[in-house]
């Protein structure tokens, strides 16, 4: 397994891969940038750079996350400073040789048109990759379903892919607890679920798994993430995620921890974990 979690970047992109592998991880994923805005970062290249090398050495993977303010359906005083935003986190991404950045898929926007959230989403896409040239993607992610938020289909998240002016800058991200959170994924409709991603082509463009565990039912449309093997805290039966992830048409995938590092055990333990029972 290609397999890591969520780290800090507070002593740098050097700093973080650094802490990746002191937690036995051979993947991991950052923010950019202050999670919490959107505003522009001047990064230090010479560190982004140095963490693209450490990461050749050491054959680690490495993956982007936006901040959390970060929508495709921004409001309208917001689209020039998500489209900035955007072109920012793929520049830093870019220098520090990730896969791409991860990018919420959109919400509703609009009551009466159906359809406006996606017009507006092609829009914004659109803008931010007529205007990048590097090899890092755009990573759609799919949504739990909170507050009305779209992308919990593979039918939307390929048809965004297809019908943006530069589909080969796009990929996915699959997120686990977002998948059963949403009804996507129930647990036992693994088969019907890969065999519906292969004939749409979506599993071929998945470069990175958020492996989660959820702390609410399937169809919830509950965003809480728990941790894999808690499963007086977690709602994803165990068998049942390893099937999902390890099956065929996801192997080779990288597989990044966003679950609680606070809940009694840290990352580097749920890492052992799973290498120890999954492998």
């Amino acid at each position: 397994m290609i397999l890591g979690s969520h780290v800090s970047i507070r002593d740098g992109y050097l700093g973080a891969a650094k802490r990746a592998v002191a937690n036995q991880a051979s993947a991991f994923q950052y923010f950019p940038k202050n999670p919490r805005s959107l505003s522009i970062k001047e990064f230090d290249r010479a560190d982004a750079n140095n963490c693209k090398e450490f990461c050749i050495k050491h054959k680690l993977l490495s993956v982007a996350h936006t901040p959390y303010s970060t929508s495709i359906t921004p409001s309208t005083d917001k689209q020039d400073l998500t489209i900035a935003s955007l072109l920012n986190d793929l520049d830093i991404t870019e220098a520090c040789g990730s896969i791409g950045v991860v990018v919420h898929y959109g919400s509703q926007i609009s009551r009466t048109n159906p359809l406006a959230s996606y017009h507006l989403m092609l829009e914004i896409l659109n803008s931010v990759l007529s205007q990048w040239n590097g090899s890092s993607l755009i990573l759609l992610e799919n949504n739990a379903g909170t507050k009305g938020a779209l992308g919990t289909t593979i039918e939307e998240l390929v048809q965004i892919r297809s019908l943006c002016d530069y589909p080969d800058k796009i990929g996915f991200c699959l997120d686990t607890c977002h998948a059963f959170a949403s009804g996507l994924w129930n647990g036992e409709n693994t088969e019907e679920l890969i065999k519906k991603g292969d004939e749409l082509g979506y599993w071929e463009h998945v470069k990175v798994i958020h492996l989660n565990n959820s702390k609410n039912p399937t169809g919830s449309k509950k965003d809480r993430h728990a941790n894999i093997f808690n499963q007086n805290n977690g709602y994803i039966d165990n068998n049942q995620l390893k099937e999902l992830v390890l099956s065929p048409s996801l192997l080779r995938i990288p597989l990044v921890l966003e679950t609680p590092d606070d809940e009694g055990i840290s990352h580097r333990e749920e890492i052992e974990m799973l290498r120890l029972k999954w492998e």
